[in-house]
């Protein structure tokens, strides 16, 4: 029976399904798919965590994303910056904030 997955995998997923009995083919991605892959990935990880809302599932949306980071050039401490000036400027999720709407003045000449 063959199983056909088409998605990017952790490294040490071959001797996993190796140890299994198992044959598998996999292949190296260069640079551009491999971004594509990893965006295809985020998604994945973010449905599962959505689905089972697990701490495993989370700890694969981080590492997803610094996976791109890291293709992208960046590394955790550029991620962390980032993140402490973005908090600093916008605040984070403490209040449980739901904006529902925003009601502009209408400008009368």
């Amino acid at each position: 029976m063959e199983i056909v997955h088409n998605k990017l995998i952790r490294d040490n997923i071959p001797e996993i399904i190796r140890a299994k009995g198992q044959t598998l083919v996999v292949s190296i991605l260069d640079d551009d798919r491999y971004i594509n892959a990893l965006n295809d990935k985020l998604l994945e990880e973010v449905t599962e965590f959505r689905e089972d809302n697990c701490l495993e599932e989370l700890c694969d949306i981080l590492e997803v994303a610094y996976a791109i980071a890291e293709a992208m050039g960046y590394s955790n401490c550029d991620i962390e910056n980032c993140r402490d000036g973005k908090n600093a400027k916008n605040g984070v999720f403490m209040k449980k904030l739901f904006l529902e709407k925003v009601i502009s003045e209408s400008i009368k000449c």
